[in-house]
């Protein structure tokens, strides 16, 4: 029985698998997620106080959600060179403080600095806190830790707009903010209790270059993907993406040949790790559109007010929690491949259907359709957070880890980005004519035909795939 309740996660250090420590990490990583779109609906009140256009404001959003992604690399080296507990209590001091700087800005350049410091303890917070669980999590307890993981990715777009709406209309912006102290305190007193003590490596050395060519390639493709969310038509946007990739590309190739490469780059030799960064990413894509796709048609192709789209949109999240406790005995009964393919299918299948909402729909029948697509966005979601480590040798779980969360940045990013990109095709090609709505339709659509691609990826896995998380193989013998 001890053999089911402990991992081996260092040399000559044991821990056990801690539901309390999964759910600190989950905390923390909902506070980085919520901060990262919540900002939204305060942006008009913040260009009000600072006497500036609303578009300016949305260089705050830009730079906290940049310095996540470029700094996802750099932590994980930081992780094994100081030691995973050091850093995570770091981060969440530096996160918290950062908020407390944001709500005291008195211009825009002050708010956007903070915003960048914030993001900074975003980017440790994410990975090095995943690996503290993954660490301290046999295989057979896995799914049981990634659900605790997954919920915060999944409600925090969600919530997103309502909170910062509440906030904003019942208080003032800056609450946006100031709700992280009391959070970032308890938290930060919580991993100093719970999380266990593992020295670091300080001989670990740093790999400059791949770091560089990582750092820019990321950078330049967020850049790249926010522009096409914000001025599609400016030539800038595919330059900057496409200079990003040709970053990406070098890091790789030096990777492969450094003696002591950033990331260990084997992990993708394992088949169902690599089902994370082919179908995994097409499927967090398209999942991520959908919390900016539906306000929008419902407001700007329904006519309905902020308010009654956002109620409607929250049907996804009552079908994200609706289904958590299920997801585990799912994947249990049916394994990952099963699960992973039904999960696609059925989102396609709610996105197709979401194309042909109209205002004259029955409230209660379009409510229950993104109730269902919360609950197959959240199989999806969990099935791939565990499979992803399922067959990950330790010695690569931090690489695994970290390229995890970088590839989770982009995808989310490029989800809006290719929404509003699309959004603005359908909308110039005229497809629905006299029809308001018409545009998000075809956005739909086209995300249908994006997610049946991550079923083909999923088609492919072998039958077993990730057994020995799942438990599917031991429970019919």
């Amino acid at each position: 029985m001890a053999a089911s309740n402990t991992v081996d996660s260092a040399p000559g250090t044991t821990q056990a698998w801690s539901p309390r420590l999964a759910l600190l990490v989950a905390a923390t990583f909902f506070m980085e997620f919520l901060d990262g779109t919540v900002l939204t609906t305060a942006i008009p009140n913040i260009a009000a106080d600072f006497h500036v256009p609303a578009a300016d404001v949305n260089i705050t959003m830009t730079a906290y959600l940049l310095t996540v992604a470029m700094g996802i690399p750099f932590s994980g080296w930081l992780a094994e060179r100081l030691g995973a507990r050091r850093v995570f209590c770091l981060a969440i001091a530096i996160f918290t403080l950062a908020s407390l700087a944001c709500s005291l800005s008195q211009d825009l350049t002050l708010l956007t600095l903070s915003r960048v410091v914030q993001g900074f303890g975003g980017a440790m917070m994410v990975p090095v806190g995943t690996l503290l669980v993954l660490r301290g999590t046999p295989k057979a307890d896995l799914l049981r830790a990634t659900a605790f993981l997954v919920w915060p990715g999944l409600l925090a777009p969600v919530l997103a707009p309502l909170v910062g709406g509440a906030l904003t209309t019942y208080l003032s912006w800056h609450w946006i903010f100031l709700i992280n102290l009391p959070l970032g305190v308890a938290a930060f007193i919580a991993a100093l209790r719970l999380v266990p003590s593992v020295a670091g490596d300080r001989d670990r050395r740093l790999d400059w270059l791949g770091l560089l060519l990582t750092t820019l390639g990321v950078g330049a493709v967020v850049v790249g993907l926010e522009l096409v969310s914000t001025h599609p038509e400016a030539a800038w946007a595919a330059l900057s993406a496409g200079l990003g990739l040709v970053f990406l590309t070098c890091a790789v190739l030096w990777m492969r040949r450094a003696p002591h490469p950033l990331f260990d780059l084997g992990v993708f030799r394992t088949r169902t790790f690599r089902a994370m960064a082919t179908g995994g990413f097409a499927y967090r894509l398209t999942i991520s559109s959908v919390p900016f796709l539906l306000p929008l048609m419902f407001q700007a192709g329904f006519g309905w007010s902020p308010l009654h789209a956002g109620a409607m949109v929250a049907a996804v999240f009552i079908g994200n929690i609706g289904i958590k406790p299920a997801t585990t005995p799912l994947i249990r009964r049916f394994g990952f491949r099963a699960m992973l393919v039904f999960a696609s299918l059925a989102s396609a299948a709610t996105f197709a259907l979401c194309a042909l909402l109209t205002p004259d729909t029955p409230q209660p029948l379009t409510f229950a359709l993104l109730v269902c697509s919360g609950a197959f966005r959240s199989i999806g979601f969990s099935a791939y957070a565990s499979v992803q480590y399922a067959d990950i040798a330790p010695a690569q779980l931090t690489s695994a880890n970290s390229v995890s969360a970088t590839l989770v940045q982009l995808a989310t990013g490029s989800g809006i980005a290719v929404g509003a990109l699309l959004i603005r095709v359908f909308d110039g090609l005229s497809t629905f004519p006299d029809d308001s709505a018409g545009p998000f339709r075809g956005a739909f659509l086209a995300m249908t035909v994006l997610m049946l691609a991550s079923t083909a990826d999923s088609l492919f896995l072998p039958r077993h795939a990730g057994a020995e998380v799942s438990q599917r193989k031991a429970q019919r013998v």
